[in-house]
């Protein structure tokens, strides 16, 4: 074979060549993201049911979902809560189950729900997991001075109708949630010595008016050579319809909606507040599908909130704003890990060139680097991975273990050479030498690897892209080893000046022989390399955590309020909280003194005021002043 290569030298080079431009445009189309993503092994349910006390939801709603959800194959955990107008329950299940499959089992038990009170929507399905969290978060604010008035609170559904699609349509986002501010709804208030004057009752009004507000079905109809398919149109389009609704006819006698109540185009009661220097905002947050790419979306999100804001907002007197997003600490430690990359390949080839004192040998030897490098990516790409900072490390750590195979060549030439073969000759003998130990070597280190691709745990999904990355490396390594560096060594001959390694080899061979020279001196270097090894361990062990922390200068804090709590308590907790943290974004020193608290200048504060808790994102203009101290 290797005498093919260096006769065919121009297939090998087309051939290294292609796997090059693949790489390169494998590096171009993977997805770029922080972390792999992780499979969704929890789907949750929600109900609404507005108005409803907790009590109430339990019995009605928990507790006959509860008992159909129980049969869903694989169940391994439910967790129901209850809260004012809402129902919760996350199902978990275990790692590797069909979560398309479990989501329409799911739905099926819930469908099999006999009845549910008046008024309650829907139950909503969704499965989510830490990957697909929001990544980019936006608020909507009057522009300066706000001259036309606007009152942000009403404007939710002109942001949900307008502006939400628009960024929904954004290729890469799978939602766009939206917070803080209140929905339109029409209000029927109802007269309590109408209805008795008219002897009605609140069930003949909501009788009255479910029955009025639909579109019917009419059948058909045929005229000639047509057919015409009726409809009779019910639905409400105006007030006015609304108040002339018919509630009781006698006789001539009509008994319309206007006639016992009051209506009005009116908004539902605040359930939220976003706060943003000192004015209520609207919040928007992104989120983005699995497998896409968070820094195209970024840009191209961007480019779109331009727009809407030329084309909807900004003539309105409103504005979008970028408010924080997480594709800067992607880009900054994607970059981070890519200048490493390339200083290990560099220090790998000063060290190849301290020992071999010769640039054409060190460029022989090193040469395999970028294209094993490249050949990373295109495993990543083949096996439908990303680039993210774990699938980068493994493929800085296979830049050292990808010159062995090429060390061993290199050697095993040098040493034909020294025997007198010319360049040629050397290169095939030495090959034939040493290619069954490459190969060994390559396949005990990928069946290193190979098992945590089958690890279906969370750890297996994080680590599975170095397994893939020094794979398709070391395999790549290896090809080159006995294919390219070969066919190098061949006609363009370097001789390696090994003054120095054989200085340093007749050192270790004579400090060798003195510590295994008698028994003695052999149990004495086990026992000391034994217990060095131990102390080593036991001093130098860094402590143990999941994954290792960010460095993300942000600070998340929420406050949890006692059950009971409405909205107006914990608007004016926050606006507490306001008065302290505003001057800190308003400010141009690099710090500010309330309340005795001394506060950084801070880039942006977001506040959530819910009546269940206060959120607050909070981040520093200087990132060295975010600190943590732990507290007992």
């Amino acid at each position: 074979m290797i005498e093919a290569v260096i006769k065919h030298k121009h297939v090998t080079i087309v051939a290294i060549l292609i796997l090059c431009l693949l790489g390169i445009t494998a590096a171009m189309r993977i997805p770029v993201q922080m972390i792999p993503d992780l499979e969704v092994r929890t789907i949750s349910v929600q109900t609404q049911w507005p108005g409803a006390t907790p009590q109430d939801i339990e019995k009605e709603i928990l507790i006959e979902q509860e008992e159909f959800l129980r049969t869903v194959p694989n169940l391994q955990r439910m967790e129901s809560s209850a809260s004012n107008g809402e129902a919760s329950i996350e199902l978990d299940f275990p790692f590797g189950v069909d979560v398309t499959e479990t989501l329409i089992l799911v739905n099926n038990a819930l469908s099999q729900v006999p009845d549910y009170p008046e008024n309650v929507d829907e139950p909503r399905i969704f499965s989510a997991s830490f990957s697909s969290n929001a990544f980019m978060y936006f608020r909507v604010a009057p522009i300066e001075d706000n001259p036309k008035n606007i009152n942000m609170i009403m404007m939710r559904d002109y942001i949900e109708d307008n502006v939400r699609p628009r960024m929904s349509s954004v290729a890469g986002v799978s939602q766009v949630n939206v917070s803080g501010g209140a929905q339109r709804q029409v209000r029927i208030l109802m007269d309590k010595d109408a209805l008795i004057q008219y002897n009605i009752s609140v069930d003949d009004v909501r009788t009255a008016i479910s029955g009025r507000n639909r579109d019917t079905s009419a059948g058909e109809l045929e005229q000639g050579k047509r057919r015409f398919l009726l409809r009779t149109v019910g639905r409400f389009d105006s007030l006015e319809e609304i108040e002339n609704t018919i509630i009781r006819r006698t006789g001539d006698s009509l008994v319309r909606l206007k006639d016992v109540a009051d209506i009005d185009f009116n908004h539902f009661e605040l359930n939220s507040e976003s706060w943003f220097k000192g004015q209520q905002v609207l919040s928007l947050q992104v989120q983005r599908e699995l497998g896409s790419n968070v820094i195209d979306i970024k840009y191209a999100m961007l480019d779109e909130v331009e727009r809407i804001n030329e084309e909807l907002l900004r003539p309105a007197g409103m504005e979008i704003t970028l408010n924080s997003d997480d594709v800067r600490y992607v880009e900054s430690s994607v970059q981070n890990v890519l200048v490493n990359l390339l200083l290990g390949a560099l220090f790998a080839t000063l060290v190849m060139y301290g020992l071999m004192r010769s640039s054409r040998a060190t460029l022989i030897a090193v040469i395999g680097i970028p294209i094993c490098t490249l050949a990373g990516f295109l495993g990543l790409l083949l096996l439908d991975r990303t680039i993210n900072v774990i699938s980068l490390a493994g493929i800085a750590f296979a830049i050292g273990m990808t010159l062995d195979n090429t060390i061993v060549v290199l050697e095993s030439i040098e040493l034909e050479r020294r025997k007198g073969l010319n360049p040629k000759d050397a290169a095939i003998e030495g090959v034939k030498r040493v290619w069954t130990a490459v190969l060994t070597s390559t396949l005990t280190t990928v069946m290193v690897f190979l098992p945590i691709l089958f690890i279906v745990q969370e750890a297996g999904q994080l680590y599975s892209d170095i397994a893939i990355a020094i794979s398709a490396s070391i395999i790549a390594s290896m090809f080159v080893s006995v294919t390219l560096v070969p066919l190098l060594a061949a006609y363009f001959p370097a001789q390696a000046k090994t003054k120095v390694t054989d200085k340093l080899t007749n050192r270790i061979e004579a400090i060798t022989s003195r510590l295994l020279r008698s028994k003695k001196s052999k149990l004495s270097t086990v026992g000391v390399t034994f217990v060095a090894v131990v102390a080593i361990w036991w001093f130098l062990m860094p402590p143990a955590e999941y994954l290792p922390e960010g460095e993300e200068a942000k600070t998340f804090a929420t406050m949890s309020a006692p059950p009971g709590y409405n909205l107006q308590t914990m608007s004016a907790i926050g606006d507490e909280i306001r008065d302290i943290f505003d001057p800190a974004l308003t400010t141009e020193d690099n710090e500010v003194t309330r309340s005795g608290v001394t506060i950084p200048s801070l880039k942006t504060m977001s506040l959530s005021v819910a009546p269940s808790n206060i959120r607050i994102i909070a981040e520093t203009r200087d990132k060295s002043r975010i600190a943590i101290k732990a507290q007992k």
